[in-house]
């Protein structure tokens, strides 16, 4: 007889595995590791990375003139380097011995004269609305904190004499460091093919050719930085002085040295360079800080509008929202003296974004 009874339904299917989750293996915590430990010591050798690099950017200087040589006479890489550097030495020599006595010489007159223009400046603003109360208020709180220092002197004269051995001790240290700066700059200049192959060899076999295209470009793009702003900061000095001789503005000299050597670091420097002409310009008369203002106006002008552009058709052009960015960075990380460095870290940050990320990882080919 038939059995009746329903069949039981069959099982249902297993729903099909996913994936066992994944876990980290051994080679990713040890690549996380060492990247966390490269991190730890780029912070704490900051000062010795930094000099480095500054190192890097010398040498980039001495090869390329070494390759002029040897393209105009065939004279040999490292005895070129040598020649070079002989050349700048002496250039340098011979620019203290002529130039370098009106240059000290006006120093000294631009200190001993701050005194006197910053006094002009607060009898300018002391003729302002306000402007008396609010000086008032400053020297009293300057008097109230000469007689609370006058009286806690005493007991500070062991820090006092810190200080000043800390001061030494800087002072020393900054000899060192520029020794340093010295020695790491010929031995990369003379030595730049040993060092370069070195680093490619990091690089797993089938991208070493795009390491060297990409450490090739870059050291092009310093070069051409370096140059560049070279190029800049003498127009800008010789314009300055120009402009200062002509208002008979006293120490023009000096404040046209100034101006070029501050033009390294991006709107900062021009703007401390101005604020100091005009400083300097104020006991000649309001008339003449307010024409001094307007001269390094319109060289800034000038200078972020026709020139800039123009060397930048040979050289790197970088945005300005992220040059500011990357002062104020590595002033507040390592010090003003670093600000210097900015510039140029952001061309190897840029470079190695577009080149490395941008175009490699993401396959996106900017040129």
């Amino acid at each position: 007889m038939t059995d009746l009874r329903a069949a039981p339904p069959p099982p249902a299917a297993a729903a099909p595995a996913g994936p066992p989750p994944r876990s980290l293996s051994l080679g990713m915590v040890v690549s996380i590791a060492l990247i966390a430990l490269l991190l730890a010591a780029a912070w704490f050798w900051s000062n010795l990375l930094l000099i480095s690099f500054a190192a890097i950017l010398i040498a980039i200087a001495l090869r390329a003139g070494a390759r002029g040589l040897q393209r105009l006479v065939g004279l040999n890489l490292k005895l070129g380097v040598l020649v070079v550097l002989l050349a700048v030495a002496a250039t340098v020599a011979l620019l203290i011995r002529l130039a370098g006595p009106a240059v000290s010489d006006q120093f000294g007159q631009l200190i001993s004269a701050l005194p006197e223009s910053w006094g002009a400046v607060e009898g300018w603003f002391a003729s302002l609305p306000f402007g008396e109360m609010l000086i008032e208020r400053v020297q009293e709180g300057e008097t109230a904190g000469m007689e609370d220092n006058a009286a806690q002197l005493a007991g500070r004269l062991p820090d006092i004499f810190g200080l000043v051995m800390g001061g030494i001790s800087s002072v020393f240290g900054g000899l060192t460091s520029m020794f340093l700066l010295l020695i790491l700059s010929i031995y990369i200049a003379m030595e730049a093919d040993l060092y370069r192959g070195g680093l490619i060899r990091l690089v797993p076999l089938p991208r070493r050719g795009r390491a060297a295209q990409i450490l090739d470009e870059l050291g092009t793009q310093l070069a051409l930085w370096m140059g560049g702003q070279a190029l800049d900061m003498l127009i800008v000095a010789i314009l300055a002085g120009i402009g200062l001789w002509v208002l008979d503005v006293p120490l023009a000299l000096i404040l046209a040295v100034i101006a070029g050597l501050t033009n390294v670091v991006p709107i900062i420097g021009p703007f401390l360079s101005g604020a100091i002409a005009v400083v300097v310009a104020a006991p000649q008369g309001l008339q003449t800080a307010f024409y001094v203002a307007i001269l390094f106006t319109v060289i800034q002008v000038f200078e972020g509008e026709v020139l800039m552009p123009l060397i930048q058709k040979y050289a790197v052009q970088l945005p300005p929202a992220l040059t500011i960015l990357a002062i104020v960075a590595m002033g507040a990380l390592f010090g003003p003296a670093s600000v210097i460095l900015a510039t140029p870290l952001l061309i190897v940050v840029i470079h190695l974004t577009r080149r490395i990320y941008v175009e490699d990882v993401l396959g996106d080919r900017l040129d």
